[in-house]
């Protein structure tokens, strides 16, 4: 005789449950409750379907129930709700909208009840303007009110996974959004410093974040709803998203006789059977046990739930197959963030008591040569032992797979050196040879061997000054930008020249930008016998944990379509656009001047178009910032035509730009507000300078004006007096007959732009160096390729005769294509000039 088996519930537990069990027996009879219409639907992916990401309602359902009868021979009962369990006679009471109460017995029960969101009894809270999402009719009726009713705003009250992610969906849909959430953080398995990255990246879309606030009321008030908080603010929208928590849904269960936990959750062993004969249960209304800590906790997620269906179906086949705990493995988009997490945080770490090492590292996602790369926050937890405890990283890219190579260290019990260990799949598109996990595992080892002792942001509130020196080994340049209060700034490069500035007797704390030079001052320190910590993570995270949500309060300037209706206009309309485009910017050329600062990619364009014809077109990119500006006042200088001009959301500028004026008749295509579409003659002034400074930061300051002057099609004259004709000395020494005075000043001055000195900030050297590093990291041009474009581009370089008469310079002594010549030929073209400089 063939066994009952009833389930009650389906989604991701029970319908897992269904199908396991009939791949294990073909004869068992099946039975499926579930209270809605629908046995098994993507309930992760409901706040994507409302804001658009997902188009098809019916990619929602992953199985019908007509479907998983055809299949699995499964007796699917919709609309069904199990109101009662009844142990002692091994029956369950339901109540059908079909068929009305009836009981119905079993030989092995599953319970898959899951979790309800939370309501609080709050006055106004039964106003049909407040929602909660659990299921599809949820679903269904958030997204009829946005579309129909063309709703223009939204508060979401609740921080966690789904009302971020009803945040962010909301947003992109265009409605003006405000979080609610009563602590003090967003998403409570990141420790605070790791969800502020989150929290930003809200704020910076155009999200509202109201922290620490707690909401007393509703009101519906002239068709919008009204929500007051403990605080006396009163916040109006069109819609409120309900999202403040789950509790397990068993108060059905309650008379039964199951052992249930403190909040309600069913209690279960590890082959998830119940205190009841036969009786099982899965899913988000069980507790389980904390697979780092051993702890009982609930941990609501999909995953968990699929697993622990199979192996309730196994138990009840006789496989004897068990649950070994949930380690809390979760992940979330946050516009473009990724935020990821596994095992424990500080905070379940702390409350229990458990010793526990952090540290922080900010490696790239993969090679920094290869285009693409970007930045991540990686959180590291580990004991004594170097076991691995927890992991939190937040990051735009390859933050997925970095936590799940660490989760699945952890699910094996492994350690830091199992992480430095790791053999993973590298190409410089993807990782770097050391990939950040292994760089953890380095990281966290360099802790527990004692090769340095760290401190983190939270403890420099503890800090001792009396008995500690606080110490930036950043470049000074790096200092002057922001720097942690109170700290004394010596670079780590000078700092084995420096060590008598410190006091042997204090404790040194140093930090860098991420740590690393920290480790290397911390290393030096340590073995010339001081004590010395080094900040973990260094100012970057420094700054992560004292970001204060609320800040930001200006929305995007173009912010997303709101409703159907305008995403079908803004769509016809960008189609119309496109159409008339097509013919006028389909580029004759192609100019990538991507990775060069400011005056390069206009440099580079003037180049370019000079090699076109008239109504020819170059399509330009580039990544400097200030090209968006640049481009479109070069176009108003040289008589050329800008047809188009964009930001990417990936900081890309693009620009396409026609040789010549316009002809009659034709306009400009998608041109922003800011820029000109009418035709500018070139300018027939020039412009002049003298450069009476020899200092290396004004010289650099003249030839990028003059480049950025010449690449607009102006004649450039610049004029080189007293110390300013060190700028153009050569380099190397010239033989030529000189009296005294012009040997002495020869001797005394430097030869040459490289050996010119900063006006401020030189020390003995370093400044320059300095800013020659700082330049070539951010592909600014050097001194010495500025001038060499300048020469190139027509720049006319002029040599004050009476200058180097007086300074005993010669014409021998300056390098190639400078011309000699007096203050009257310099008055001359000043004359012929619309802009004179002196520097």
């Amino acid at each position: 005789m063939s066994r009952k088996v009833l389930i009650v519930g389906g989604v991701a537990g029970g319908a897992t449950t269904a199908a396991r069990l009939r791949r294990l027996d073909e004869d068992a009879h099946i039975v499926m409750f579930e209270r809605d219409a629908y046995i098994s639907f993507a309930n992760c992916g409901l706040p994507y379907y409302i804001g658009d990401s997902i188009k098809e309602r019916s990619k929602l359902l992953v199985q019908t129930p007509e479907a998983m009868y055809q299949r699995f021979n499964i007796d699917i009962r919709t609309e069904s709700e199990v109101v009662e369990l009844r142990p002692d006679t091994q029956t369950v009471l339901v109540r059908s909208k079909e068929r009305g109460e009836y009981e119905e017995s079993y030989d092995a029960l599953i319970l898959s009840p899951g979790a309800r969101p939370i309501r609080p009894n709050l006055p106004g809270i039964d106003s049909p303007r407040v929602h909660t999402l659990r299921n599809i009719p949820d679903t269904d009726r958030i997204k009829a009110r946005v579309v129909q009713e063309k709703v223009q705003s939204a508060i979401v009250i609740g921080g966690g996974f789904i009302g971020i992610e009803m945040a962010e969906n909301l947003r992109d849909i265009g409605l003006d959004v405000t979080l609610i959430e009563g602590g003090p953080q967003i998403l409570a398995p990141f420790d605070p410093e790791m969800s502020a990255e989150l929290a930003k990246e809200l704020e910076e879309q155009g999200v509202k974040l109201l922290m620490s606030q707690t909401v007393t009321s509703f009101q519906d008030v002239d068709n919008r709803i009204m929500v007051q908080t403990a605080s006396g603010d009163a916040l109006t929208s069109d819609i409120v998203i309900l999202a403040i928590g789950v509790a397990p849904d068993t108060a059905f269960l309650k008379d039964s006789g199951l052992e249930l936990g403190p909040r309600g959750h069913i209690i279960v062993d590890d082959h998830l059977k119940t205190n009841l004969d036969q009786v099982y249960a899965v899913g988000d209304a069980v507790e389980v046990v904390d697979f780092v800590n051993g702890s009982k906790t609930a941990i609501p997620l999909a995953g968990p739930a699929n697993k622990q269906g199979r192996i309730a179906a196994d138990n009840v086949c006789g496989l004897s197959t068990s649950y070994k705990g949930s380690q809390g493995t979760s992940i979330i988009k946050v516009f473009g963030l990724t935020g990821a997490a596994t095992g424990n945080n500080e905070k379940i770490l702390q409350r229990l008591g458990l010793p526990y090492h952090v540290s922080y590292i900010h490696p790239n996602s993969h090679a920094a040569y290869y285009p693409g790369a970007t930045p991540l926050s990686l959180k590291l937890l580990f004991d004594d032992q170097g076991k691995v405890l927890g992991a939190q990283a937040v990051g735009y890219d390859g933050v997925d797979k970095r936590i799940d190579d660490i989760a699945t260290v952890i699910r094996f019990r492994g350690n830091v050196t199992d992480l430095t260990e790791l053999e993973l799949a590298y190409a410089p598109p993807y990782s770097s040879a050391k990939d950040p996990v292994n760089m953890a595992g380095y990281t966290a080892e360099n802790i527990l061997s004692g090769r340095t002792h760290v401190f983190t942001a939270h403890q420099l509130e503890m800090r001792d000054q009396a008995s500690t020196i606080l110490v930036d080994v950043r470049s000074e340049i790096e200092h002057a930008n922001g720097h942690i209060p109170d700290s004394l700034n010596i670079p780590v490069d000078e700092l084995r020249s420096r060590l008598g500035e410190l006091d042997s007797s204090k404790e040194i704390w140093v930090y860098c930008q991420v740590g690393l030079r920290g480790y290397t001052a911390s290393r030096i320190l340590q073995q010339k016998g001081y004590k010395v910590r080094n900040l973990s993570g260094g100012y970057k995270t420094y700054q992560m944990a004292n970001y204060k949500p609320g800040k930001i309060i200006d929305t995007p300037k173009q912010p997303p379509v709101k409703t159907e209706e305008a995403k079908r206009e803004g769509t016809e309309a960008k189609a119309q656009i496109a159409s008339a485009a097509e013919p006028v910017i389909q580029a004759t050329a192609e100019l990538d001047a991507c990775g060069l600062c400011c005056p390069g990619p206009l440099i580079q364009l003037k180049r370019k178009m000079d090699e076109l014809n008239d109504g020819e077109i170059l399509h330009v990119k580039a990544t400097d910032a200030g090209f968006y500006e640049d481009v479109q006042a070069w176009v108003k200088m040289s008589g050329n035509q800008i047809r188009q001009v964009s930001k990417n959301p990936n900081g890309t500028v693009e620009a396409y730009v026609e040789k010549g004026a316009p002809a009659i008749g034709e306009a400009a295509v998608s041109v922003p507000a800011q820029a000109s579409t009418s035709p500018t003659s070139a300018s027939a002034e020039g412009s002049s300078m003298i450069v009476f400074s020899g200092d290396l930061d004004k010289a650099i300051a003249s030839f990028i004006i003059a480049n950025g002057a010449a690449a607009s099609g102006k004649k450039v004259t610049m004029f080189f007096t007293f110390w300013g004709l060190n700028v153009i000395r050569k380099p190397e020494k010239v033989a030529v007959s000189k009296n005294m005075i012009g040997r002495m000043f020869g001797a005394m001055m430097p030869r040459g732009s490289k050996k010119l000195s900063l006006s401020r900030m030189n020390m003995m050297g370093m400044g320059a160096k300095m800013i020659r590093s700082v330049m070539n990291n951010n592909n600014v041009s050097s001194l010495e390729e500025l001038i060499q474009s300048a020469i190139q581009q027509g720049v006319e370089i002029v040599a004050c005769q009476m200058s180097m008469d007086v300074m005993g310079i010669k014409q021998e002594e300056l390098i190639d294509g400078v011309k000699v010549a007096g203050v009257g030929y310099y008055l001359g073209k000043a004359d012929q000039s619309g802009i004179n400089l002196f520097i």
